[in-house]
């Protein structure tokens, strides 16, 4: 499984790969923002999920998963955020979000929220 983490907190970054790759996660493509990511994306496009921070430098989390849905793809994009306002977590939902993870959260939660997201992904 490969998976685009876009999060501007290097030790954030390493907390979530380091859970994704104690789960069952192998492929873990880092961004330091959200530039970055939709850069990754669109070169290799073959992402089985796609996770963001919302609050980045050079472009947040929504724009990218504006841009990435702009594209037609329906990959699995699960938002981890501080973002826990409701009106913040229907946004990223209406812009194409399947999932929302609010920080700090421990490794069953991120566990529960991939096990939920995952599955979409053979429909």
């Amino acid at each position: 499984m490969k998976v685009l983490l876009a999060e501007d907190s290097g030790v954030m970054r390493k907390i979530i790969a380091r859970g994704l790759h104690s789960l069952w996660v192998d492929d873990v493509v880092e961004a330091a923002d959200g530039a970055i990511a939709l850069e990754k994306f669109q070169q290799g496009n073959d992402f089985d999920l796609v996770l963001t921070d919302w609050n980045m430098p050079n472009m947040t989390g929504l724009e990218l998963v504006n841009a990435i849905r702009g594209t037609g793809s329906k990959v699995p994009i699960m938002m981890i955020t501080t973002e826990a306002e409701k009106g913040r977590v229907l946004e990223a939902i209406q812009a194409g979000v399947n999932d929302y993870l609010v920080k700090p959260f421990d490794q069953s939660q991120l566990q529960t929220k991939l096990e939920r997201v995952l599955p979409q992904q053979t429909n």
